[in-house]
């Protein structure tokens, strides 16, 4: 199963570490990550990991700027993408096809192939216009999904915040976990 993994500016870039580090270790799964100079900067900001050490993480890794690379292409099959965490300007390019570096052409080549996008933006609060691109962006095939915490799980550390949150993308794209407790009811 081939994903593309996005990593942009948004603050939460540990989402996006947390899910390679879980899809490295996951059999079957082949990711193709692009990392947004914002993303990058706040990789080194807000983590102990270098870059260097996060592109390990994936099968292939990719320039922003390389908009030849195949991920530009719809004739490279995808199962879909994931931008983790996803900042607004990203959300907006995508929602107006304006496909200024790869990670964007990636995310609207997925939508293009009618394969699944999911985008984890990481925002708040919410104008009207983030909202706005938000529908325009769900009519369009994407998933939103801001990485609202959950505490039925009773969460005991931050780590466990971020593995429901990246255990939930891993949902929409059926692949097997154990990230979190599931809810079995009262």
């Amino acid at each position: 199963m081939p994903l593309v993994i996005g990593i942009t500016g948004a603050s939460g870039v540990i989402y996006g570490i947390r899910l390679l580090e879980v899809l490295s270790k996951t059999k079957g799964i082949e990711t193709h990550l692009v990392i947004s100079e914002a993303g990058e900067t706040n990789i080194k900001q807000e983590t102990n990991w270098k870059i260097d050490e996060v592109k390990a993480l994936a099968d292939f890794s990719y320039d922003i700027n390389d908009i030849g690379a195949r991920l530009a292409s719809g004739s490279f099959k995808r199962d879909g993408m994931i931008v983790i965490p996803c900042t607004v300007k990203t959300m907006s390019a995508l929602t107006n096809s304006y496909a200024e570096n790869l990670l964007i052409r990636a995310g609207d080549v997925t939508l293009k192939e009618r394969n699944k996008l999911v985008l984890v933006v990481r925002e708040t609060p919410l104008h009207l216009g983030h909202i706005r691109s938000m529908e325009r962006l769900t009519e369009m095939g994407a998933i939103i999904f801001p990485p609202v915490p959950a505490f039925y799980h009773k969460p005991k550390t931050i780590q466990d915040l971020i593995d429901h949150t990246v255990g939930k993308v891993l949902d929409i794209f059926g692949i097997e976990h154990h990230l979190f407790q599931r809810w079995t009811g009262p």
